[in-house]
């Protein structure tokens, strides 16, 4: 078993899937039309996807009021300081500065242009 994809119920499915794939290097795996215009992203080595859809029968969390660690997506990057900047300049919003843990990992967060918190991790050690 291993894990194939997170569901998100988005306000505006296809806008949020263009800019995860301009600014995060994901591809659309799969798509599809109304009424809930879902896309699937791969994440680069195309071992993990996120979907976007638009599900009018349950309400869409509002991701801006949810504290960066009650909810986040975390990506692995090879140069924290400059996703940062460069997700800044494409409609991110700061959520704190560049971190440095205990185990030397540099860390940061941001908000996509919808409020959903976006993690940010240079590990010292992979993970996994």
């Amino acid at each position: 078993m291993h894990l194939e994809h997170l569901g998100l119920n988005h306000p505006d499915p296809a806008a949020a899937a263009a800019w995860f794939c301009q600014n995060l290097d994901m591809t659309v795996a799969r798509k599809f039309g109304p009424p809930q215009h879902g896309h699937f992203l791969a994440d680069a080595r195309g071992t993990m996807m996120l979907e976007f859809y638009f599900n009018a029968d349950v309400a869409v969390p509002d991701y801006a009021k949810l504290a960066p660690f009650s909810f986040h997506i975390a990506f692995h990057v090879d140069d924290v300081p400059a996703i940062r900047d460069r997700l800044l300049k494409a409609g991110a919003t700061p959520e704190g500065e560049v971190n440095t843990n205990g185990d030397g990992d540099k860390i940061t967060i941001v908000r996509d242009p919808w409020g959903i918190c976006l993690q940010f991790v240079q590990r010292t050690k992979p993970m996994v």
